[in-house]
């Protein structure tokens, strides 16, 4: 696997980097397990100062963190901007509440004796994370399991090695030990080599379908507590009492937001009959009104997508979805730019048949379906393998809660934008993976709930039923 920078708005190979080396692996490993070793001994709030440190670093160099992006993948810098900041944020978050959400948990219990869970760190994480928030990702593992005292080990994607280089970076300057997070250029073989290292207790993977099954697998055999999130078609669906100006406002937004490269993006539009036709009037509109160009450009407001390879996959799968039947309502032209851009494209009548229906377009490509009850929309909504997402539109706020509490998906926002923040879950269900990152839940998710029962003194009448009733059969 070649790591390099390719700028996919120039085209330009901007830097090769060379791949981890066996010794790279075992000196990671190595000083990984010895920190371990250290935090295993030590308070989760000793580690508070130097998470805050961390934030402050972030924000100190929000300019250069965000040209990495930007060179990397093609963002646009004010969304790179956007995503440093909120790198900061979830750090500065899991500083503030780390130490409370891990103190130990009373049970009120029938035992003789004061039962209680306490919070302990597993050992090394092997994080593997994609190109499409190249900080951000890390930073929603990095933050919690840093308070928890989990080492990690980083496998980015490897299109995207100057910002996991960045990210490193910043740790290096910080107060924190260098061995808090190690990024190295590996293979998935060599993940694999790591994830059977009995120092490596744990596996968060954002990423594919196919990378998530392989991780997974891996992580399996070897017993390794794993989360999952493989991204979504997510659901956008539009009641009949909405408000199309609203929605018409966010629809776009909630598509072509990362040049549509995003996990959560809406993917899937499920409009009312009596809306369907407003609605589709006004995302053409808006995809029309987007301007393509450089992405350090203030003016810009469509970013190239992050790769050639990318953008050709995204252009197959249209051409396959209007030969099997789709219609082209809008877009599918070219743009006249050297960078890798794909104009915004809409999609009507697409049938169960067709492999667009099953299929996540990763780029900005609508897919919009028309539908004649609620009923009708939650069914379409859950017609999926995948569910990490969704919006809900409704004039009533109670009625698009019932109607969110019935799609099968991880996230539902109702009347609202996805919105990613450091005290609400992430993750989802089906194929769409397991497991949640950020709050109270993704701060647990690689931690040793132990169970501590403890008496005043013996007490051999308990001791005695305990016995009878566990006899083995």
């Amino acid at each position: 696997m070649a790591y390099k920078t390719i700028n996919p708005y120039t085209n330009e190979v901007v830097k090769e980097y060379p791949n981890a080396t066996t010794d790279d692996i075992q000196k990671a490993l190595t000083v990984g397990h010895q920190l371990f070793k250290q935090w295993e001994a030590d308070k989760p709030e000793n580690r508070s100062g130097q998470l805050h440190e961390i934030a402050k670093l972030f924000r100190k160099h929000s300019d250069q963190l965000a040209k990495a992006m930007v060179t990397d993948m093609g963002k646009l810098y004010r969304e790179a901007q956007g995503k440093v900041e909120l790198c900061a944020l979830i750090a500065d978050y899991f500083a503030d509440h780390g130490a409370q959400l891990l103190a130990p948990t009373k049970i009120e219990t029938v035992a003789t004796g004061d039962a209680q869970i306490k919070k302990h760190p597993l050992g090394i994480l092997m994080m593997v994370e994609p190109w499409n928030f190249p900080m951000y990702q890390i930073m929603r593992v990095f933050a919690p399991n840093f308070m928890v005292g989990n080492p990690m080990i980083l496998k980015h994607a490897s299109n995207t090695p100057g910002s996991a280089v960045a990210f490193e970076d910043v740790i290096k300057e910080s107060s924190a030990p260098d061995a808090s997070l190690q990024n190295l250029f590996l293979s998935y073989d060599q993940v694999s080599e790591i994830i059977a290292d009995s120092r490596v207790q744990g596996v968060a993977l954002t990423g594919s379908e196919r990378g998530g099954r392989s991780v997974a697998k891996a992580a399996g055999e070897n017993l390794k507590k794993n989360t999952m999130e493989l991204g979504g078609t997510d659901a956008f669906v539009v009641l009949d009492d909405a408000d199309i100006d609203s929605v018409a406002d966010i629809a776009w937004r909630a598509r072509l937001y990362n040049a549509g490269q995003v996990c959560t993006s809406s993917k899937r539009f499920i409009v009312a009959a009596n809306l369907y036709d407003q609605f589709l009037a006004k995302l053409k509109e808006n995809f029309a009104n987007v301007k393509p160009g450089d992405p350090m450009d203030s003016q810009t407001t469509l970013a190239p997508m992050n790769s050639k390879r990318a953008k050709d996959k995204l252009q197959s799968q249209v051409d396959e979805a209007i030969e099997a039947g789709a219609t082209l309502y809008y877009g599918n032209k070219k743009i006249d730019l050297p960078g890798q851009f794909f104009q915004p494209t809409i999609l009507t009548d697409i049938k169960k048949d067709n492999p667009a229906y099953s299929e996540e377009m990763f780029g900005p490509v609508a897919q919009v379906y028309k539908v004649n009850s609620e009923q009708e929309a939650i069914d379409l909504a859950n017609d999926s393998d995948l569910g990490l997402g969704g919006i809900v539109f409704s004039g009533d706020p109670k009625r698009g809660t019932k109607v969110a509490s019935r799609i099968e998906t991880g996230m539902v926002f109702v009347n609202n934008f996805m919105t990613s923040l450091p005290d609400l879950p992430f993750g989802g269900v089906k194929n769409s993976g397991y497991g949640r990152e950020m709050s109270s839940l993704g701060l647990n998710a690689f931690v040793n709930e132990q169970l501590i029962v403890t008496a005043d003194k013996p007490n051999m009448d308990n001791l005695a039923g305990g016995l009878v009733a566990t006899d083995p059969e």
